[in-house]
């Protein structure tokens, strides 16, 4: 039995080495034959045979009708790509003949310098290291790092000073040569004039030569520029955070990427494909390829709409700094959607400099800056009352005040009289919703209660609020949106003021896609400012078709009644007259409660009233929805409540001129 399991054993090894032999053959077979072209390919790249030069032209932004957003210009630049046996020395030479023709707008780094003072004066710099030293390195008590550095710091002030201007050019020049990678092509100098362009041309210097590298230009100038984004520069190229996931896709290091907003979101699509180069024997460049322009983007945004929307906020917010009580009025925000498809048509974000009377653009704050915005999210506040059985159609109630136990009690900004579920949202009770609020927790109210609120209890307005958008991110195509602030703390009151919008915060851009919500019936669909992605051949590759995140289980009758409610708004309530009732409007106004850091110490110290206002029209098949936010329009002074009513003005004009002009 031993000798048959030793034979075994034995069989099996030799099964063993034969299998490995096997997988070393299929894999020579694979190199050589099979995969042959493919590596032969990479060789001759990593030879530097075969090269790219500078950056392709990006795919062009267009607004929804064919208006150029941002287009390319193409700059000279001169480039140098370093051949495999060119010599340190050689490298010297080819940066004096440049330092003799072009300038550079620098700042002189001094350990550049001595590096090429000891490349040119090698003899005078050696024996700037003692035998003792050398032998150390012999003795490998030392490296020849080690004597290199000490080189470095025995040369003095007085030997850099028989170095000229140029010489310090040419040793800037030679360290941008040999930055980075040896196979890399390097950037000697962007935007080079026309002259010395020529002149490097001509002077047919090894390695080196012109090269075109495109720069993004806005015809709109800076409007919406901030939402387009920036494109990191040859000289910084990738991005440090994002360095190793560019070069698994193929990036080179100084390559030009999307670096923030629409230019990151979109720079697979929009980047262009580099032209290559075979490197000649005697170092000329034989083109192989073509540079290719990248994909278009063409974007929901109307350009017209949103130059007109940003002058009528930038006019409102200018005569609103001439009411009462705006101290701490300075910008405000508008953004207008088409419901069907979450297409953004125009977003505005405007801020006044009070000491320069000029404006800056905000509009990255639409998806990023959080405010407590008041009653207009009562919609989802009543679709939590007719979920849960909460509310009782049509049944009057008396508006009133809540009272509960250690808490003063909480009313609406006025007696309104007997309501129902609509006419609660027309005239904006608070008490309404405080009911509907405690009904939740399975209790019903009583004078002095107490409410014994549970997380569970914000966890169901919470739940139904995050189903419209409200508390989580709205999946708009631009980096980094962020949703506000979500209280932690659980009290009686608190629920209460969650209920009426006066807790949780919420971005302009959430209230965009509540509003949305509402006019989709239940139906949350994803926000986008892309349209469509087109190739050179105007190929739609890309295409925005409205995609439902989620729907609300609520019945089509209910979604009615909110909708009702909102019609009567602006028909008599406390919307009347922020959009005319010729366009057949929905919405809801708010009113909150605020706080404004006046001094700018990092401590919010000034309570203030923010002002909001979320509107669909038609009712019938919704065309727009806008959002108008005025933060910090009134503060309290202990001399007057005055509330200065921009955002009804803003509204109230974007609406005229979206609805009648668009």
């Amino acid at each position: 039995m031993g000798d048959f399991m030793a034979k075994i054993k034995k069989i099996l090894s030799y099964l063993f080495i034969i299998g490995i032999f096997l997988v070393i053959g299929v894999k020579i077979y694979s190199l050589n034959v099979v995969n042959k072209d493919y590596y032969e390919k990479q060789l001759d790249q990593k030879q530097n045979k075969i090269i790219t030069l500078a950056s392709a032209p990006r795919g062009r932004i267009l607004d929804r009708n064919g208006n150029i957003l941002v287009d390319n210009i193409g700059i000279k630049s001169i480039v140098y790509h370093k051949s495999n046996k060119i010599s340190a020395e050689d490298e010297a030479k080819i940066a004096q003949q440049l330092a003799e023709i072009i300038t550079l707008d620098y700042k002189e780094n001094i350990k550049e310098t001595k590096n090429f003072y000891i490349l040119l004066n090698k003899e005078k710099t050696d024996k700037l290291i003692t035998k003792e030293e050398r032998e150390k390195v012999q003795m490998r008590k030392a490296t020849t790092s080690d004597l290199d550095n000490l080189k470095l710091k025995r040369i003095t002030k007085e030997m850099l000073d028989e170095f000229d201007d140029k010489q310090r050019l040419a040793g800037h020049i030679y360290a941008l040569m040999n930055k980075g990678y040896k196979y890399e092509v390097k950037t000697i100098k962007e935007e080079a004039e026309e002259k010395e362009y020529a002149q490097v041309i001509e002077s047919n210097i090894e390695g080196v030569t012109g090269s075109i590298n495109w720069e993004r230009v806005y015809p709109y100038g800076n409007v919406l520029k901030s939402i387009f984004g920036s494109v990191s520069s040859s000289s910084t190229g990738l991005p440090s955070e994002k360095k190793s996931e560019y070069l698994k896709k193929g990036y080179s290091l100084n390559d030009r990427v999307g670096i923030s907003y629409l230019e990151e979101e979109y720079e697979e699509y929009l980047k262009g494909k580099k032209a290559t180069y075979q490197v000649n024997p005697d170092n000329t460049l034989t083109l192989l390829t073509k540079e290719e322009r990248g994909n278009d983007l063409i974007l929901s945004i109307d350009i017209n709409l949103q130059m007109d929307i940003e002058k009528i906020i930038e006019e409102k917010i200018l005569a609103g700094k001439k009411l009462r009580n705006t101290e701490y009025y300075n910008h405000a925000y508008a953004i207008v959607s088409n419901p069907s498809d979450g297409s953004i048509v125009a977003m505005v974000g405007k801020r006044l400099n009070e000491d320069t009377k000029e404006f800056s653009d905000i509009a990255p704050n639409i998806i990023s800056s959080a405010y407590t915005v008041g009653s207009v999210v009562k919609g989802a506040s009543h679709t939590v009352g007719y979920q849960n059985n909460l509310i009782d159609v049509d049944k009057k109630v008396i508006d009133s005040c809540v009272k509960l136990h250690l808490v003063p009690e909480k009313c609406s900004f006025k007696k309104l009289g007997v309501l129902n579920d609509i006419t609660a949202l027309k005239y904006s009770s608070n008490y309404y919703q405080f009911l509907t609020a405690i009904k939740s927790t399975g209790k019903t109210y009583h004078y002095n209660m107490e409410l014994n609120a549970t997380k569970q209890n914000f966890e169901t307005y919470r739940h139904t609020f995050r189903e419209y958008g409200l508390g989580t991110t709205t999946g708009i195509d631009l980096p980094n949106e962020k949703i506000g602030l979500i209280g932690n703390q659980i009290a009686d009151d608190l629920l209460l003021n969650l209920s009426i919008g006066q807790y949780d915060t919420y971005t302009p851009i959430e209230l965009v896609q509540y509003i949305n919500t509402i006019a989709m019936n239940g139906k949350r669909i994803k926000l986008s400012l892309m349209k469509k992605i087109v190739d050179k051949d105007n190929k739609v590759i890309l295409e925005n078709k409205g995609k439902v995140l989620n729907e609300i289980a609520m019945d089509e009758y209910y979604f009615n009644r909110i909708k009702e409610g909102f019609r009567e708004v602006l028909d008599g309530g406390t919307g009347r007259g922020y959009t005319d009732l010729k366009f057949n409007p929905v919405g809801k106004t708010g009113t909150s409660e605020s706080f404004y850091d006046s001094d700018n110490d990092g401590k919010a110290d000034v309570k203030t009233i923010t002002m909001s206002y979320a509107m669909f029209a038609p009712l019938e098949a919704p065309k727009y929805s806008l959002v108008v936010m005025s933060p910090h329009v009134s503060h309290e002074n202990g001399k007057t409540e005055y509330t200065a009513y921009v955002n009804k003005h803003i509204s109230t004009e974007v609406s005229k001129i979206l609805f009648e002009n668009y």
